[in-house]
């Protein structure tokens, strides 16, 4: 089964179910700011999961584009992946988990034929915040799963969210799948054994999380399950290493012409090539460029570190063009994505380009090496300075200083990039504790200031083709960044401040209507993504001075929202400019 199937027989399954299918969203998140991209097929329900009315009801199922950075490290081997497509079905307050778990079962082994004897699975085992999950574990024994395969495990293995710090959360259970052909599945389930592979997981979103740490049951409880495309093509074909699989076999086999190397041998960097050369065209695609913050950083590292990569099979950077040459190959594979096929110009043009920043950097790089190594040793702070600063990977590193019979003090280098590391996590962990996500009173008036920034800026700068390229909400402040070719004069920042506090002072209603895509876009609504949008949709209405595709939350009045003041307005990257604001 490919790829293609899988997909259109999930869709076909849970319509059978009355599941209304709804549309991929972008990579780049509109309404949740709390991480940089798009990591399950949950983030763009998030406003719903609380409770809010989806415009296709109550079930829903769709397959959705993710990027997880968390993992970039394991990437190079046979299953992790940076870019994944992710099937998921959603109940908003309708089924329980019973009828859930019996959905997954059903698929699994009566559309997919997957034999009940290579299955497993794991429930929650309880804590002081909520008890054992004993009726998902019977429900898994009634439907033929033997106990000696059913582990319960705590927390950290089988319990999600909240997304923020507070809101929907709940236990959840996992389906595994013995992936060896040779040796057949052992009695009892060990979820430690890497033989075992996840490919489903049900969450059943039962609690609610309040500001005070404490668990509450929620009013509406949802489900929200997950499966991952490239894993279940790979078991459905009886491939143990996902990138033997016909949605990355095409961009090995790329690979292995340019560096006329076989797979065999270079497996690593052939995946870590394959794996981040792919992400990185699908994160162009929804409009992101290399940068040095936020998605642009992290689209930079991955095109970085693929031609480190193809470094080291031998591939001369000079002569490359290569990752352009494979992301060609991305755009055939994922040839039902009218974005890549739309925007395939623009991705070979900026991997091209930051094929030639690289090259730039390295020659810096390799200059700053000479320097360093100059009759003596390169310490830990040294190597990292390479490595941070220009890109030099250690193992390149330690090559230069073979040829100059020199060494490298690895240790000293560990210890930096350790630290390095946890600085990283701490300060992502501090930017991104909060945001819409949380729907709290402040970013809420935040989030509505933003859809008023929006318009004054169309309206002072004379530009009606200006638009939202990304924005980030947290109850301190909101930073909204827009396509625009210079800086904002200190008249025209006093122009955009002077018409939104007027338009504030005329106690403006703010309303939501449902309506279809045409209908919205008919009555000249703004919108952000259009591929994000289903066929029914909510625009929101700010009095006649503004309206948006959105899918909230909104103060009722802007009233409600004091004085608004720009506090910054700079650069955010080549032809986007960001604007800093608060509401005083």
């Amino acid at each position: 089964m490919n790829r293609k199937e899988l997909i259109r027989k999930y869709i076909q399954f849970f319509d059978s179910k009355n599941h209304i299918e709804i549309k991929n969203s972008s990579l780049i998140p509109e309404n949740d700011p709390t991480v940089l991209f798009t990591t399950a097929g949950m983030q763009p329900l998030v406003p719903f999961l609380s409770g809010k009315n989806h415009p296709r009801g109550k079930r829903l199922v769709n397959v959705q584009r993710c990027i997880r950075t968390g993992d970039i490290d394991e990437v190079g081997d046979t299953y992790h992946h940076t870019m994944f497509e992710m099937l998921g079905n959603w109940s908003l307050g309708d089924y329980s988990k019973k009828e859930a778990i019996e959905y997954s079962f059903e698929f699994l082994t009566k559309v997919l034929n997957l034999p009940i004897e290579r299955l497993a699975v794991s429930v929650f085992k309880g804590d002081k915040n909520a008890p054992k999950d004993e009726e998902s574990a019977e429900t898994w024994k009634s439907l033929g799963i033997p106990k000696d395969r059913i582990v319960f495990l705590p927390k950290k293995e089988n319990w999600w969210g909240p997304a923020s710090e507070t809101g929907p959360c709940g236990p959840d259970t996992e389906m595994f799948y013995w992936k060896l052909n040779d040796k057949p599945a052992p009695k009892v389930f060990d979820h430690e054994d890497s033989n075992w592979v996840e490919i489903w997981n049900d969450v059943f979103m039962q609690y609610n999380k309040d500001s005070e740490g404490n668990y509450n049951e929620a009013k509406q409880k949802n489900i929200d399950t997950g499966m991952g495309v490239e894993r279940t093509v790979a078991i459905l074909n009886g491939l143990e290493d996902n990138y033997l699989a016909e949605m990355w076999n095409p961009l090995i086999k790329k690979i292995e012409s340019i560096s006329k190397k076989s797979y065999e041998g270079n497996e690593r960097e052939m995946r870590i090539i394959a794996d981040h050369v792919k992400a990185a065209a699908f994160i162009i695609a929804d409009g992101v460029v290399p940068g040095n913050a936020e998605q642009g950083y992290v689209l930079r590292r991955l095109i970085r570190r693929a031609i480190r990569n193809l470094r080291k099979i031998e591939v001369p950077i000079l002569q490359m063009d290569a990752t352009a040459k494979i992301a060609k190959e991305v755009v055939k594979i994922y040839n039902d994505y009218a974005i890549l096929k739309d925007n395939k110009n623009k991705i070979l043009e900026e991997l091209k380009k930051e094929e030639d920043r690289f090259q730039k950097t390295l020659d810096k790089g390799l200059k700053e090496f000479e320097k360093m190594s100059k009759d003596k040793n390169i310490d830990g702070k040294e190597s990292f300075l390479l490595y941070q600063s220009y890109g030099f990977p250690i193992e390149m590193i330690k090559e230069l200083a073979d040829e100059k019979k020199i060494s490298v003090d690895e240790k000293a280098f560990e210890k930096e990039l350790a630290k390095h590391q946890e600085l990283s996590r701490t300060a992502s962990s501090g930017k991104f504790k909060s945001g819409l996500a949380d729907n709290s009173e402040q970013t809420t008036k935040l989030h509505t200031a933003c859809h008023m920034l929006n318009e004054a800026l169309r309206i002072v700068l004379d530009k009606p083709d200006i638009y939202q390229k990304g924005s980030n909400i947290t109850p301190e402040r909101l930073r909204f960044d827009f396509n625009f070719d210079r800086k904002l004069t200190d008249e025209e920042k006093q122009k955009i401040e002077v018409l939104i506090n007027k338009k504030i002072q005329e106690n403006l209603l703010v309303t939501m209507e449902e309506m279809t895509l045409d209908e919205a876009k008919s009555l000249g609504a703004q919108g952000v993504f259009d591929s994000k949008y289903d066929e029914r949709v909510k625009v929101y209405s700010i009095g006649k001075f503004s309206k948006e595709i959105c899918a909230g939350p909104h103060v009722e009045n802007t009233s409600e929202l004091g004085q608004f003041r720009i506090i910054k307005e700079q650069s955010s990257s080549a032809g986007v400019r960001r604007i800093k604001a608060v509401l005083e």
